[in-house]
């Protein structure tokens, strides 16, 4: 089982660092399925709206709720995330690598993408996860002992994907 996980502090980081990986891995010829998050600030609004790109050639999703200029807190569109997963269910029939973008608090309550991941690992795929600080413990629970810290590199992350993928290659 290839399961690796890579934390990152500072708002929007790992999403810049997967979609770079994701890019890398796309260049590569790599059929890829799963989620990479873009954050789109706002001059109006304390908060950022949240976009999923949907691999590999899905649709830009929104899976934030514009809740008003004042609004804090979680504004995470469930519905949109729902069709997201299901659209990334059925994206890893084609696929030899899953990139999740976030392990967030629907997956750390077994929602979310947390069964596709699940799903993958089963069919032997790869999976490379986004985790923040907050959903680390969850996650770690979640993983039962058996998912890879790696260094917040996009140099490392990806070697780490290329070898990965090599025993799914061989088999091929």
């Amino acid at each position: 089982m290839k399961l690796a996980y890579v934390t990152l502090s500072g708002r929007g980081a790992i999403d810049a660092l997967l979609s770079e990986v994701v890019e890398s891995l796309e260049s590569q010829g790599l059929r890829l399925a799963g989620t990479v998050q873009s954050n789109v600030d706002r001059a109006d609004r304390a908060l950022c709206d949240m976009d999923l790109r949907l691999l590999p050639d899905g649709p830009m999703v929104r899976i934030s709720v514009d809740r008003g200029p004042e609004a804090r807190g979680c504004r995470l569109n469930p519905d949109s995330l729902e069709r997201s997963v299901a659209w990334t269910e059925a994206a890893l029939d084609r696929a030899e690598f899953l990139v999740v973008n976030k392990f967030g608090k629907q997956e750390a309550e077994g929602r979310g993408l947390a069964g596709t991941i699940a799903t993958a690992l089963e069919r032997g795929l790869p999976v490379l996860v986004g985790v923040n600080g907050l959903n680390l413990p969850p996650f770690l629970e979640f993983a039962g002992g058996l998912a890879q810290a790696l260094p917040p590199d996009p140099r490392a992350v990806l070697d780490w994907c290329l070898a990965a993928r090599l025993p799914a290659m061989a088999a091929a």
